[in-house]
């Protein structure tokens, strides 16, 4: 037998013969998980507590139309996805539960924030028990504790805000969604904003700025802080599921929701709902 047959045996069929044909990954994981949709929302009673500082000019206000009508629309598009679980940007120690069981009874209904106005409204529209708080703080602090010099020279002028051409390009994007949610109603911002597009251009924003600092100091900085915090905040999310069958819809701030959109979709545990694609 000639070399190149003998050779054509080893390479193509005796593989063949043993492992049959390739398999698509997902083949070797479970078809039944839980559903997880990020909802990643504006904080719409503007807190000013982010590194961008939305204009009192471009504010909305969800208690008054045409906003109170729209957010009506947004949460009607919302309740298809029909969760059994939802969980809020909150930490344990404001007290979601006791706050929805107060909402029940009539109170907080002028509160504008995004974890009444959609959060807690839409579990009081559901009938359930329970709403969750996920969010966490991250290893920052801990290291603080261990050690406040080393923490504080790595976070020395870490502050996301920065005068790089890239970062005054991002700060001109801000600007501009923040105008375009008066031209625009509530659903189609919320579809726009929690696109793949925009959330890939929302995690850029922490690769450029202060993420140059010194050789690596940015990198680790942003690590022990944003990345970490919503890798805990992931990991909360992830132990809400108890069973196959659940539907959790979670309510936090878009740049959580742009990364937490890539943990729940590298994720063989949950399947990921795409804001756009919930029917």
């Amino acid at each position: 037998m000639q070399t190149w047959s003998i050779l054509f045996i080893l390479f193509t069929v005796i593989p063949e013969m043993t492992w049959g044909q390739n398999k698509d990954p997902k083949e070797f994981f479970p078809d039944n998980r839980p559903q997880i949709l990020i909802v990643g929302s504006i904080h719409l009673d503007y807190p000013g507590l982010d590194a961008h500082i939305t204009d009192s000019s471009n504010e909305i206000d969800v208690l008054k139309e045409p906003k109170k009508s729209e957010l009506n629309e947004l949460i009607d598009y919302l309740l298809k996805f029909n969760p059994n679980k939802i969980a809020i940007e909150a930490f344990p120690d404001w007290e979601s539960t006791g706050k929805l069981r107060e909402y029940k009874n009539g109170k907080y209904k002028d509160e504008r924030g995004e974890r009444f106005q959609i959060g807690m409204r839409m579990a009081a529209l559901l009938d359930l028990d329970t709403l969750y708080s996920i969010d966490a703080s991250s290893l920052t602090e801990d290291l603080m504790n261990l050690d406040s010099s080393f923490t504080d020279q790595l976070f020395e002028d870490y502050d996301f805000i920065s005068d790089d051409s890239f970062s005054d390009k991002y700060e001109e994007w801000y600007t501009y969604q923040d105008h375009l949610i008066l031209e625009m109603d509530l659903l189609n911002y919320y579809k726009l904003i929690n696109s793949e597009e925009y959330h890939n251009y929302y995690n850029g924003h922490y690769l450029v700025g202060d993420f140059n600092l010194d050789a690596h100091r940015g990198a680790d900085a942003l690590t022990v802080y944003w990345v970490n915090r919503n890798l805990r905040m992931f990991r909360n999310i992830q132990n809400l599921a108890s069973d196959d069958q659940d539907r959790i819809l979670v309510v936090v701030g878009n740049g959580h929701a742009a990364i937490l959109r890539y943990l729940f979709q590298w994720s063989p545990e949950f399947n990921y709902i795409d804001f756009n694609r919930i029917e």
